[in-house]
């Protein structure tokens, strides 16, 4: 584990300390899991944004797709008379293809990932509340009425406490720790940001690499569209409005460059457990107001960039460099005894 990976599983114990001593009831394994439970989708798309963002690139349409993700679920099962497994594998499909060509946009044609993917979020937002339109049912109702196998499934609880949303994240985190970090393609992933031209020289197909990265990250989004539409119990056009925001800080804060070359998904997993518990214990122990929980989220994205901008400084490294050997020198000074 890295150092800055232990610096976050510093601040998550902190947090849960602090959270804990204000209110009892947040240690409860049932409320601290369903704090959890709350924040998976952030959790699983930030680790495959972490891939993009490695890149050099960006990814800031994952909470639109979200959305036509859960309302292809709902419409394809409630007017199409698909079987809802059926019809979540389609909504995986769609958004697969979705990020098939923003990468494909990024990739080889060149265009900012900034401007293809802020693109990509009004478009995705606006075919989704198209296709709720599609419905038998009003779009702000939302589509419920789902099987209790599907509505179920990310409401289960393995022994009654851990929730089952809970152990995809896990094994998604898994998987994309393994593929990041211990497979040629990860290595590939952290050449190309490092040096694009350079990686391309080296025999690397730079374009798919790229385009594929959008791929993953356009099926996390869609896994979490299911999972939130499965435990919300409804599909709604909106459900991934509010938490591109969070999926890009839990990135940046996990210790992955905005300038791409460096990342990891332990980081990025803590970071994006950091900011749920953040959300969900201010209101619990301090009862802040839930509209106001952006306010924090944003605070540490600033700090963090602003941070990371202050240490890159040549003044500032120097400072620290000298820092260290006045400390290293003091330690060397040889004890006097006095008569």
């Amino acid at each position: 584990m890295k150092r800055w990976d232990l610096t976050l599983l510093v601040i998550l114990i902190l947090e849960i300390c602090i959270f804990a001593y204000a209110n009892p009831k947040f240690l409860m394994p049932r409320v601290i899991f369903g704090s959890i439970n709350d924040i998976i989708p952030i959790c699983i798309i930030s680790l495959f944004v972490t891939m993009v963002m490695i890149t050099a690139g960006i990814d800031i349409q994952a909470g639109a797709v979200v959305g036509l993700s859960s309302i292809i679920v709902g419409v394809t099962w409630q007017d199409l008379g698909l079987n809802i497994w059926v019809a979540s594998l389609v909504a995986i499909i769609i958004a697969a293809l979705v990020g098939l060509l923003t990468g494909y946009i990024v990739a080889y044609y060149q265009v900012q990932p900034m401007v293809v993917t802020l693109g990509g979020s009004f478009l995705y937002a606006g075919l989704a509340l198209l296709i709720s339109t599609l419905s038998s049912t009003e779009s702000y109702k939302g589509i419920s009425g789902f099987p209790e196998s599907f509505v179920n499934f990310a409401s289960y609880r393995i022994g009654g406490v851990l929730p089952v949303q809970v152990v995809v994240f896990l094994v998604m985190a898994a998987f994309a720790w393994f593929l990041l970090h211990k497979t040629k393609y990860g290595r590939k992933i952290f050449l190309i940001g490092i040096n694009q031209n350079a990686a391309e020289y080296s025999g690397i197909n730079t374009r798919f690499i790229i385009m594929s990265t959008y791929v993953l990250s356009g099926i996390a989004a869609a896994v979490s569209g299911i999972l939130l539409t499965s435990y919300l119990g409804t599909a709604k056009s909106d459900l991934g409005a509010t938490i591109t925001l969070p999926i890009i800080t839990a990135v940046v804060l996990g210790g992955t460059l905005m300038t791409g070359g460096k990342g990891s998904i332990i980081g990025t997993a803590l970071a994006a457990v950091i900011i749920g518990v953040l959300k969900f214990g201010l209101p619990l122990c301090f009862r802040v107001n839930m509209q106001y929980l952006d306010i924090p989220v944003g605070l540490l994205l600033l700090i963090v960039i602003s941070a990371r901008a202050l240490s890159n400084r040549p003044e500032v490294i120097v400072f620290i460099s000298n820092l260290k050997k006045k400390l290293d020198t003091k330690q060397d000074l040889p004890l006097i005894k006095t008569t």
